[in-house]
Formats: structure tokens, C-alpha cells, sequence
């Protein structure tokens, strides 16, 4: 299982990175791998509102692109308005409710997960604390890889 204090902190740290200049809202996310690893994504807005991408997303494309293909263990997920200064700058504050995965991503993020054979945790943040729930119970009946074999 993943360090859930440390993929949370790379999530609210992934945040800052984000490009939202159009909603001013922020995401972060950080998905942790069985073998340790950690790979960040944050939203990226687009003038063109349909070509955004989802923090989930981006840190999937990043890890696909270093070759990442399974062991997806934990995913920790927190949106909000960006802090204006001090230590935290641009990181996501979390509303009352937990920011979980939209529907693309939570399909993004099942492709990877079973190609590991995983159905791993996702951490979501809210101001109220953490939702914990695993992606099979996001994404019930999922349509994956296997469905095509």
C-alpha cells in the first residue's frame, strides 16, 4: 500500500502546477505504484474549454509515457481554489465536499489499474478530511482491457 500522508502531499503539491486561469480551480493528483513510485499530474485549462485536461489525466499520460504499465496502487486526489500566498501558493484548498475523479478519468485511470490486475485505493481531500474508497466502487462494472480480448 502506499504512503497515504506522502501521495496526498505530492497531490496538494501537483496542484500548484496547475494552469487554470479560466475556472481558478486547481487539482492535483498523485498515483502511487506497488514498486514505490510516484507520478503527479495537475489540470491543464484550455481557452478552447472541451481540450482541458483533468490532473488524473495528465499524471496517466505521464506515466504511460515512462512506461509505467501497472501496479497502480493508490491515487490521491484534492481540488479547490488556489491559496493566494505564503508557504502554499497555488495549491488547491479543498471545499466541504471530497473532489473525486470525473467519469473519463476514473475510465483513464481504470485502463492503467488493470493492467496490473490492481483496484487500487483513491484518496480523495475535502476540507471535512479524507474520502477513501477503491476505483472498482467509483467505477462499478468498468469497461477495460479485458472486455476487448
Amino acid at each position: 500500500m502506499a504512503d497515504k500522508s506522502a501521495l496526498i502531499a505530492a497531490a496538494r503539491a501537483a496542484s500548484a502546477k496547475a494552469y487554470a486561469p479560466y475556472s481558478r480551480f486547481h487539482v492535483g493528483a498523485a498515483l502511487g505504484f506497488a514498486d514505490g513510485s510516484v507520478v503527479t499530474g495537475a489540470n491543464v485549462e484550455n481557452a478552447s474549454y472541451g481540450l482541458a485536461l483533468c490532473a488524473e489525466t495528465v499524471a496517466v499520460s505521464k506515466a504511460m509515457a515512462d512506461g509505467v504499465r501497472g501496479g497502480l496502487v493508490a491515487v490521491a486526489v484534492i481540488g479547490g481554489t488556489p491559496a493566494p500566498d505564503g508557504p502554499n501558493a497555488g495549491e488547491a484548498t479543498p471545499g466541504p465536499g471530497p473532489v473525486t475523479p470525473c467519469g473519463r478519468c476514473r475510465q483513464v485511470l481504470n485502463e492503467i489499474a488493470q493492467l496490473g490486475g490492481t483496484d487500487p485505493v483513491v484518496w480523495s481531500l475535502s476540507a471535512e478530511g479524507v474520502l477513501e474508497m477503491k476505483l472498482s466502487d467509483l467505477l462499478p462494472m468498468a469497461f477495460g482491457p479485458a472486455n476487448l480480448a
